[in-house]
């Protein structure tokens, strides 16, 4: 059994969740129709599942909307309950807003897209910050059947770019700028340079969040998007009536677009259907935390990232369920900023990951104790695995012994959860580490490069039949769906993650199998990185790696071979993170460049990072028959350690 996997006790021993699940075995879509019964339809599906390998088409024909399931279907008894306690990251900017609220406001929005010439299908980009109005625009645009594409607010002029030319926006909503830590983020600055860059956007909406632009002509000017393009959230939206007709939206018909990093420099756009996505989401939502009519959920996760697509807007608001929302950051003003919200609000279920734990649990403060926590029933963790001493710095200084955990694993690709201990159905013995079993109808099992099942030791994590919150493939590139998820193991879904189940059958996640970084919780890919470098007029070649790192899971380590003539290096490092940053955004900024003659590469010309991987994490190099130059891997080692030396004296 793996370091600190010992049982804590749970609720039960499994007998109900085993039961469910054998029945889902027995009649998967049996099952999966009555999850999405729990959903308002405007037509019911003729067949529940098309499976065409590796294309899951789920409840044909039925018909729905997304933002009357999360808004219009719980006015006439939840109209007046909070939705969502949002607050700034100064202390004095804070909102409730009750779902009527919520629903007037996205009705506004809807009938203004509509009267700027959006339809169904059409794509809008929305690069705003955590303030509430980044909801309502996502539900205002799934009202109309408008595809949204939300952009992380921390990503830089040139990614948000990409993504606009990628999806084919025809508008943008953004804010003009947000608090950071006390500093002003002017986000108008990025959405101009963003479009400079850009065809076929129409038209930006912009709230006007901090008063850096006004509605006036000469601070449109300033904004450097033309009159024509430029609209005042306010101006606009205040003109319009508070209903609009939802639109019927065949159950696959795209909801979003949202943009996860891969192993090649292109971010993949992925594509989630409405229908099965929200069945899923509204499903895992309920086993997973139980959610109950009196709770406060705060999800700490932006949404930017999936986990704020899925459990911070999509599922809490398909059950009627009262958000915390906060824009800033958990060390800002101070540690205890997160449970300060938790004390003001009352929550009752705190969702957030292992790398902002990790950064907690260095200040060794016990909150419980300092702050009044006891409104806390449930905790969750989610984005990568979590150590078992973190785990159980959770469970004693934030719970206080009395909080089950529940650890989720998925992925942008999957919708919403595919393992998590389903304490909303029966709470299982928890081991610290351990996601605990796939939720029901998921069939995930570990496999060996072969394909065959194994216990007890490290393999693959696949999935062997299709769930309703599965992606429909990636947007514009069908071929890079099947190649990316489906040709590793035949007839399965492969995620690229290791894991391990034990003798109990609970499952260990152990990271990632292909070449994704995990910095703070954000999935970049390593070529989309070394795209970035690799774009600096000095630079020839670029390969980035991640290195253990015990606040943010890992940092990324770039090994850069320059173009002759270049020899200050260090002004050529201060070079190329500026240019990193601008590039993609501060989150991928390299903590350490090193300058090279070559790159271990394989004959066939491939990067063999595994070789840069294991150098700045101190592992055994293993295997080098296959490397072109073995002299490229001394020269690694020896630069590498030359500069540690530098930083360690």
């Amino acid at each position: 059994m793996l370091a600190g996997s010992s049982k804590i006790k749970g609720a039960s021993d499994g007998r109900l969740l085993m039961q469910l699940r054998d029945r889902t075995a027995r009649d998967p879509e049996g099952f999966w129709a009555e999850q999405a019964s729990l959903l308002e339809w405007f037509k019911v599906w003729d067949r529940v599942l098309d499976w065409k390998h590796p294309y899951a088409r789920w409840f044909i024909n039925g018909l729905i909307n997304a933002s009357y399931n999360a808004l219009d279907r719980h006015l006439p008894s939840k109209g007046d309950k909070v939705a969502i306690h949002w607050q700034g990251e100064q202390d004095d900017e804070r909102r409730s807003i009750t779902y009527r609220e919520m629903y007037r406001e996205v009705n506004r929005v809807a009938n203004a897209l509509k009267d700027l010439g959006l339809k169904r299908g059409d794509r809008v980009a929305i690069y705003m910050p955590m303030v509430p109005e980044l909801p309502i625009a996502m539900l205002a645009c799934s009202r109309i059947g408008a595809i949204h594409s939300v952009v992380f607010s921390g990503f830089s002029a040139r990614a948000l770019a990409d993504r606009i030319n990628d999806s084919n926006a025809r508008l943008v909503i953004t804010t003009d700028g947000y608090h950071r830590r006390g500093k002003v983020i002017n986000l108008m600055e990025n959405v101009a340079s963003a479009l400079n860059a850009c065809k076929g956007v129409e038209h930006v909406i912009m709230l006007n969040r901090l008063g850096i632009y006004d509605s006036s002509s000469s601070s449109k000017s300033n904004s450097s998007v033309s009159d024509a393009s430029y609209i005042d959230w306010h101006d606009m939206v205040d003109r319009y009536d508070e209903y609009c007709e939802p639109e019927r939206i065949e159950s696959n018909e795209p909801l979003f677009i949202l943009y996860t990093s891969g192993t090649t420099g292109k971010p993949k756009g992925i594509v989630h259907s409405t229908g099965g996505y929200l069945t899923y989401a509204n499903a895992t939502f309920r086993w997973v935390f139980g959610i109950r009519d009196e709770d406060v959920y705060f999800c700490t996760a932006d949404i930017g990232w999936v986990t704020g697509h899925t459990y911070v807007v999509y599922a809490p608001m398909l059950n009627s369920t009262t958000i915390i929302m906060y824009e800033g950051t958990p060390d800002y003003p101070s540690v205890h900023r997160w449970f300060e919200l938790i004390e003001r609000f009352r929550a009752t279920i705190f969702y957030t990951t292992p790398t902002a734990l990790r950064m907690l649990m260095r200040y060794n403060i016990e909150y419980a104790k300092v702050h009044d926590l006891s409104s806390l029933r449930l905790l969750g963790t989610v984005g990568e695995p979590i150590n078992p001493e973190v785990w159980l710095w959770y469970y004693k200084a934030i719970g206080e012994e009395r909080c089950p955990i529940v650890d989720t694993w998925w992925q942008t690709e999957t919708g919403a959860a595919l393992i998590a201990n389903a304490a909303g159905i029966e709470l299982l013995p928890m081991k610290p580490g351990s996601a605990s079993l796939p939720l029901p109808g998921i069939d995930a099992t570990v496999v060996d490069d072969y394909g065959n099942e194994i216990r007890g030791k490290k393999g693959y994590l696949i999935v062997k039949r299709p769930w309703p919150g599965l992606m429909l493939t990636i947007w514009g590139d069908d071929e890079r769906y099947k190649q990316t998820y489906w040709s590793r193991f035949r007839d399965a879904y492969y995620p690229a993650d290791y894991a391990m189940v034990d003798d109990d059958g609970y499952f260990w996640l152990l990271g990632r199998a292909d070449e994704v970084l995990k910095v703070a919780g954000h999935r970049l890919g390593t070529m989309e990185v070394e795209s970035a470098i690799v774009a600096h007029p000095a630079v020839a070649e670029a390969a980035v790696v991640g290195k253990a790192d015990t606040l943010k899971g890992e940092s990324i380590v770039a090994f850069v071979v320059l173009k002759q003539g270049y020899t200050d290096y260090n002004e050529l490092r201060a070079s190329i993170i500026k240019h990193v940053e601008s590039s993609l955004g501060a989150i991928a900024r390299p903590e350490q460049i090193h300058f090279v003659g070559k790159l271990p590469k394989t004959r066939s010309g491939k990067i063999m990072r595994r070789l840069l991987k294991a150098i700045v994490n101190d592992a055994q190099i293993g295997d080098t028959t296959t490397l072109e130059d073995e002299a490229a891997i001394d020269e690694v080692k020896a630069v590498y350690e030359e500069l540690r030396k530098k930083i360690t004296s």
